[in-house]
Parts: C-alpha cells; structure tokens; sequence
C-alpha cells in the first residue's frame, strides 16, 4: 500500500461574494479531486487544538500524526533546523521576514505594507540579508538567510517571554504601533527592527527595486519564537517510509526533525508560479525509490489567501489538481494499491487574509474500496456529512489503518 497526502495550504475558506457567495473551492475546476472525493471518506478534521494559534506550524505537525499540544515548541525553530542550524538548548529561534513598511520618519508610525516584500526573491534575499547580518551580529545574535522572504534569526540565551509577537502577515495594511513587540525582554528585539529599516531602506539593492516598480525589503519583522523542536522519528511512530515535498522551510524542518526524506524541488517558489510539474514528478520518483507515503505540500492557496486573491486562489486549486493530484494518483495506480488524503491545513478566508482555527474539509481515498462519497468536494458538502476528527493528529493513522 502506497500512501499521499496532498496538504493545500490554507485552501479552506469562507464564502465570498464575488464568486456568487460560493468558495474557492467550491468554484474551481478540479474534476480529479472532485471525482476521488464522490468515493471517498469525506469530513472535517480540527487540525489546530482549542487555544492555539492557527499556523501552518500547528496544522501540519497534526496532519502529519503529531500531538501539538506535546511537541510543539514554535515556529522558528522548525524552520531553522530546515536552514541547517544546530541550536543549542539556550538558544531561542525567530522568523525575520523581509517586509516592507511605508516611509514615515518615526519606525512606530509605519504601516505594513507588504509582508513579504512583494514576494521578494531568494537571491535578492541572500544579499539583503548577507548586509544585515554584518550590522546586526554579535555574540548574542546571529541572522540567516533563508528562502523567498523568510529568514531566522537565533538569540543565544534568550527568553521566550516576549508579550505579544505578531505575524506580519496578520496585519497588511494595518499601522505597526499597536503590533510592536514592547515587552521589556523584546526591547532589543524591536531595536534591531528600527535599526534593519535604516539599513535596509538606503541600500542599493532596494533603491534598485524601487527604481524598477517592486517593493522594497526594507526592514525585518521579528516573529515566531521557539526552543529547539524535537519531534518522534516518523518510521519507528507509523511503520512507513515518509517522504516530505514542499518549498518552504517549516514544512523541510519538519520532515528533517523527524528523520523523513525531504527533497527539494527546483523551481520550488511557495506562491502560484511554483513548479507544480516538478512537484509531482519528485513524488512519483519518491515512490518508486522506496517510499511509502510521500508529504506534498503547496503553500499557494495560503499566499493567495493572505494576498487577497481570490481569482489566484481558485487557480492554485486548479493547478493542484490538474499538475499534482492527477498525475501522481494515475502512477500510484499502475503501482499497485494506494490512499490518499487530500486536506488543507487551516483555512486562510481572503474575507481576513489570515488563518482561522475553523476544522477543515478532508478526504480518504482508498483504491481498494468502494465508498459513497460527496457531490462537490467543498467545505459545506464535507460538513454536511456529519464527520468530525477531533483531535486532528489522529487523521494520520486513520489514513494509514483505512
């Protein structure tokens, strides 16, 4: 038995009247998964526990088979074992984005403006970030470059009580004032935000972005924070070989903390014009390499969420399906049996543009039965069908029990 899971990052959503009060997923083209889910088990599944933040973090360590509320430790961390970085037990993790604030004199009257720096690319990144890093380390801070717009930064002896730390993309548009990380211990963490601005804004890198109508990476937002992750060694938890596929650093730290295969997709971006041809070739080539459950994870449907694009985010749906799903179903078919889930994370409403802890649609396909599904896989058909997995970590052995 083979198994995949195709995670949409936050293609749940609510209803949006532009699409005649129906959802992305509701209105996209996607016969493949639609079709699979007329003979699957279909629900909702509550991957983010009562009382935690809806993260892809939180989500995708509970798809995956694990307990957050036991193995949670933050974000960052995840992502700096991904980057390649030994923390040690002292040391705190912090995602930096690379973001872009508008231009008031005073740090505290900026509004954010973008937060990933109009999806900023790798190579600009590693340069911006190569300069900041001569400025900003020492023997208590060390900056690292990581992909797109994500960064990490490490704190070496350093607390994890820092009052209100806010993701940056929870508040586009929004004044930063109210968002700015003020605790005592943070002090010098929004010290080093104010001083990346000044950086950051007079460099020729981002005067060159200007000049060529792209937004500039003009400061660093701190974010995320966390101890060293540890997390149970995927084959020895289910008895499967595991595979993880995706752009994006948390999702790579992940699948490393916990000894799975994580292969790297060139042409990898995390927004719509990632390789979805690549992504599915590298899952068929994983399979037929040895292992038996293969992780794919797009990150589109999120960043079209948070972006407000609800056309984009219909079509990251659509290209999951027709460039991912579809291909990669009709190999494991001539492989012999297989299961495959098909879940978002959380939901990421382009209504709010951030995530929500609502449970999510779900479904299991399984080759060797014949089931009675849904009509139009969609947020309301799975709801209708009065399933409900609560807690969501158990939604890994459902799929590998059948």
């Amino acid at each position: 038995m083979k198994y995949l899971v195709m995670l949409c990052d936050g293609m749940a959503d609510y209803a949006v009247p532009a699409f005649g009060d129906k959802t992305p997923l509701e209105v996209a083209n996607a016969p493949f998964m639609k079709g699979m889910a007329e003979r699957a088990e279909v629900g909702l599944v509550k991957t983010v526990p009562d009382g935690m933040k809806p993260g892809s973090d939180v989500a995708n360590l509970a798809v995956l088979g694990y307990d957050p509320a036991r193995c949670y430790t933050g974000r960052s961390p995840l992502e700096a074992g991904s980057i390649g970085i030994d923390m040690l037990d002292d040391d705190v993790s912090l995602r930096a984005n690379l973001v872009t604030l508008s231009e008031e004199s005073e740090y505290a009257d900026k509004t954010m403006v973008d937060y990933c720096a109009g999806d900023i690319s790798t190579a600009d990144a590693r340069i911006l970030i190569g300069d900041l890093a001569k400025v900003l380390n020492n023997e208590t801070f060390t900056l690292y470059s990581g992909v797109s717009y994500r960064h990490c930064l490490i704190w070496h002896g350093g607390t994890l009580e820092l009052g209100k730390v806010t993701p940056p993309h929870d508040i586009t548009g929004q004044p930063i004032k109210e968002y700015l990380p003020l605790h005592p211990n943070a002090a010098v963490l929004y010290e080093m935000m104010r001083k990346s601005y000044e950086f950051l804004s007079k460099h020729p890198l981002n005067l060159e972005r200007v000049a060529k109508g792209l937004r500039p990476a003009n400061s660093i937002w701190l974010w995320g924070e966390g101890k060293r992750a540890a997390l149970d060694d995927f084959y020895e938890k289910n008895g499967v070989h595991g595979a993880m596929i995706s752009a994006v650093d948390l999702l790579k730290g992940i699948g490393k903390f916990s000894h799975m295969q994580v292969i790297d997709v060139d042409g990898a971006t995390g927004y719509l014009d990632t390789n979805f041809d690549g992504k599915a070739q590298a899952a068929i080539k994983a399979f037929h390499d040895g292992a038996d459950l293969v992780y794919i994870h797009v990150e589109a449907p999120d960043e079209c969420g948070h972006r407000g694009e609800p056309e984009n985010k219909v079509r990251a749906i659509e290209l999951i399906d027709e460039k991912i799903l579809k291909p990669v179903c009709d190999a494991l078919a001539e492989m012999g049996d297989y299961r495959v889930l098909v879940t978002p994370d959380h939901p990421t409403p382009l209504s709010i543009r951030t995530h929500t802890n609502d449970a999510v649609p779900f479904f299991i396909y399984d080759s060797t039965k014949t089931q009675t599904g849904v009509v139009g896989f969609s947020e309301k058909t799975a709801a209708e069908t009065g399933l409900l997995i609560t807690p969501g970590y158990t939604i890994m052995q459902r799929l590998l029990n059948g």
